[in-house]
Formats: structure tokens, sequence, C-alpha cells
């Protein structure tokens, strides 16, 4: 058994993948509770009061894409019954929760339907654009298709997730702000026109280098429509900053998958990461993938593309520790002062950005659950979100059972 009972500030990461990781996440969630953990959530006031330091209260919170959505819940001060609920009452059917697991205290959310998840994009959409370009003339020797399809395909993506905004800024936020949180959250974006991540939250100010910008102008809402903006589904989400400027973002998933740093540099020491992208592993039951047509074989290219950054990120991680450990060894091992083999490690760890006293706990769905992989992503039918919810909570309990907090 891994012992992380020296662990003081737990952090929770949900990654993206629609309604599909939202739910698996939720589920997680529910194993985390059954573990003892808590969720602190509202305004400062409230988790002052409500939520110790302890801990097993979570108080960090880094979402990507639908994870940002669960992550904002959560940090707004909602039970997980409230939001599973309100998923399900979205659909118009009647919640799976036991009412023994609910509480007239507990916070009530407008039911989440499918018009708050799709606005038709009709900003984005002119035919006029479109067609004329269709009906000329077209040099195909010069590009071919692609040109053709780059010249007169206008559309920024089917729909907006401005519905989505919309609904976290009138029924979910009290305060549309990252500062009126008593907790951490941070939402995660890429910035649609330089290839840099982008971290909202409560920031001093905004920064920025090659890599990573820092933004601290916009409302929660704002960045948990930038967030859950996936291409081509969803257009970009343009926000103002303070000048005035619309600077666009899209989907949090697409520049860098998984980010735990985020909790790690913002002081959590226990960083435990959900996601639900697991790539379909051969199963009798289901046989070959060539056999389902173009939309499932696509899944599957970009659930093998996202699991290779994940694992090349946690391999890493891994390779930096041993080499630290290693290092760390050597130094010892020729009887080096210790005054100079302490500089020698900071220096390597500074260097490296490593952080010894950081643990991480990833939890995904089984390779052999190709049940989980062909679910729908945005399906609100009450029956496949309570199957999904129970894979989360099931796979979490399995791996939760290794550890002790």
């Amino acid at each position: 058994m891994i012992n992380f009972s020296d662990k003081t500030k737990p952090a929770l990461v949900l990654s993206g993948g629609g309604v599909k990781a939202a739910a698996f996440h939720l589920g997680v969630c529910l194993a985390l509770r059954e573990k003892g953990f808590k969720f602190a959530g509202g305004n400062a006031e409230k988790v002052k009061s409500q939520f110790p330091d302890d801990k097993m209260t979570i108080k960090t919170y880094v979402g990507s894409s639908a994870g940002s959505l669960i992550s904002t819940f959560l940090a707004a001060g909602y039970t997980i019954e409230s939001i599973i609920e309100a998923f399900i009452e979205g659909a118009g059917s009647e919640s799976f929760i036991p009412k023994r697991y609910t509480s007239k205290k507990d916070q009530k959310l407008k039911p989440i339907t499918y018009r708050d998840i799709f606005a038709m994009n009709v900003r984005g959409y002119h035919p006029a654009r479109f067609l004329p370009s269709l009906m000329k003339k077209q040099p195909v020797i010069t590009g071919g298709l692609e040109v053709l399809l780059k010249k007169g395909f206008k559309v920024n993506g089917i729909f907006s997730t401005r519905n989505i905004e919309r609904y976290f800024r009138e029924h979910v936020l009290e305060d549309n702000s990252f500062e009126s949180l008593g907790v951490q959250l941070y939402v995660i974006a890429t910035q649609l026109n330089y290839s840099r991540k982008v971290i909202f939250s409560d920031f001093e100010e905004s920064y920025k280098d090659d890599d990573v910008k820092k933004v601290s102008y916009a409302k929660i809402s704002e960045a948990v429509a930038a967030s859950a903006s996936l291409p081509p589904v969803f257009r970009p989400y343009g926000i103002k900053n303070a000048s005035g400027k619309e600077n666009f973002f899209f989907d949090g998933e697409i520049r860098d998958t998984l980010s735990t740093h985020v909790a790690a540099d913002h002081g959590a020491d226990l960083v435990i990461a959900s996601y639900s992208i697991q790539p379909y592993h051969y199963h009798e039951d289901m046989g070959s993938l060539h056999e389902y047509g173009m939309p499932i074989i696509l899944n599957q290219a970009l659930y093998q593309a996202v699991e290779q950054k994940i694992n090349k990120h946690r391999k890493h991680r891994t390779e930096l520790r041993n080499l630290v450990n290693a290092v760390h060894g050597y130094l010892k091992e020729i009887d080096l002062p210790q005054e100079n083999r302490d500089k020698l490690m900071d220096i390597l760890i500074d260097k490296t950005n490593y952080k010894p006293n950081v643990e991480y706990l990833y939890i995904h769905p089984s390779a052999q659950n190709y049940k989980m992989f062909f679910y729908d992503h945005f399906s609100l039918n009450p029956d496949i979100l309570a199957q999904i919810v129970r894979v989360g909570f099931k796979t979490a309990m399995f791996k939760l059972r290794r550890y002790k907090f």
C-alpha cells in the first residue's frame, strides 16, 4: 500500500471529453468522497466556515474542456449529487441518485439541457460566402481539394459555447469572478492565434511567454466557454482583454493534455488527475474498428494521440524522479560534503522544475472496458450517464485501494 498520509494539500485535475468525461469525473468524485475526501467550494466566507484546513479537503481545482465545467461546479460549492441531477433532469428524466444522498440544504442547479450545451453558430456560418466560391472555376492543379475547402468553407464551428457561458453566468455563479471564490480554480484553454496554453484564474497580473499565458481579465463563465470550445464542433470563443482587444481561445486539451503541473505549481502536494480517454483495445465481442466507420476510427485516432501525450508526460516525470534520485545517490556515494551536495541538488531541482514532494494519482478507464470507448460523448441519456458514472466510481475505487491517505 502506498502511503499518502503525509500529504496536506490535495488538488483535483479534470480533463476533457464531452459529457462522457463529465459523467466519468463525477463517478471519480463519488469514490474520492467515499474514501474521505471533501470538496470545498463557494465564496471565501463559506469555505472558511464550512471547510477547515484539512488534508482531506480539496481546495484546488484544475479543469480543461468538460473538466472545466465540473471543476467550476465544485469550486462554486455545488454537491456531486446536485451536478448529476442537473444533467439527468436536463434530459427530462428522474434522477437515479437515492434520496438518502441528497439534502434540502443542497443548492439546486438549473437542469442542463442540450440547448445549454449546443448553440447554433449563426455568426460563423455564412452560406453567401460559401456557395458562390463553389460555383466559380478553380484551378485544381494549384492545390486541389484542400485549397477549394480552405477558400470556400469558412465555417469556424457548427456550434457556439455562448449558451454554456450564459448558463454559468446566470444559473451557477453568484459572483462571476475568480477572486470571489474561497478556493483555487484554474481553467485551461488554448490561444487560437498563438501556440500557447492559457491558464485563467485569479492572478495578480497577466503573464505570458512562448508556451504559457496566464490570464486574469476573464470572467469564470467566459473561461469555461473558452475551454469547452472543441473544434470543429464549437467555434473559438472570444474574450476581450483589459484594453478592449478580443482574443480567441479554444479547447484546453489542444495545447497540453492533463495539466497536472498547474496544481503542483500552485502548492498542491497530492495531485489527483481524472481522465476518461482510453483507446480501444481489441475485444472479441466488438471485433475490429475498421468495421464501424469513419467516426469511430477518428475517435480511436484522437484517443491514441491523447494517450500518447499523457503517457509521454507521465514517463518524463518518472524519468526525472529517477534522474534526481540517481544523482543524489551518487553524491552520497562519493561522500561529497553535505553543504555541497545540498547546493548541487537544489540547482538540479530548480533547473528541471522537479517537485520532489508532489505525488500524482492518475485515474482513467481500463483498456478492457470497450463499452466506455463506444459511449456517446454528448449524450444526456440518463441510462448512459448512470453507466458512465458507475464506471468512474468503480475505476476510482479500484485504483484508490492501493493508497493510504
